[in-house]
């Protein structure tokens, strides 16, 4: 469900002040830094291994140079990739990483805007 994104609050960082929409996706994602990543997943329970940190760095990248939020499927043929594993392997160790899914918490915690519509995986 897609929340109103005219419903906004400020979360207050070291590196300074972010909006989040409703649902606590950020609004701005040129303002994501690792204390954000950190903070948000602090709240959704999640230790941020290095592995995590692959994936958000991987995700940010994409950001920057596409300009949107990459598809899972792209996450998923990265952890394919790196560890030679086959495709429900890798949708397995993703919500081993982010239980509650891509969107929820993986988007979230990397600094996506809100998706619009997407699968989770």
């Amino acid at each position: 469900m897609r929340f109103r994104p005219d419903i906004l609050t400020t979360l207050t960082l070291p590196a300074g002040p972010v909006e989040l929409d409703e649902a606590g996706f950020l609004v701005n994602p040129d303002l994501w830094t690792k204390d954000f990543a950190e903070h948000i997943a602090q709240g959704e329970n999640i230790t941020l291994t290095s592995q995590h940190w692959e994936i958000i760095a991987f995700m940010r990248d994409s950001l920057a140079e596409h300009g949107v939020a990459i598809d899972v499927r792209h996450v998923l043929k990265l952890l394919q990739n790196q560890q030679n594993i086959s495709k429900s392997a890798a949708k397995q160790q993703l919500f081993n990483l982010f239980p509650y899914g891509y969107v929820k918490q993986a988007c979230k915690i990397s600094g996506m805007k809100q998706p619009r519509a997407w699968s989770t995986g």
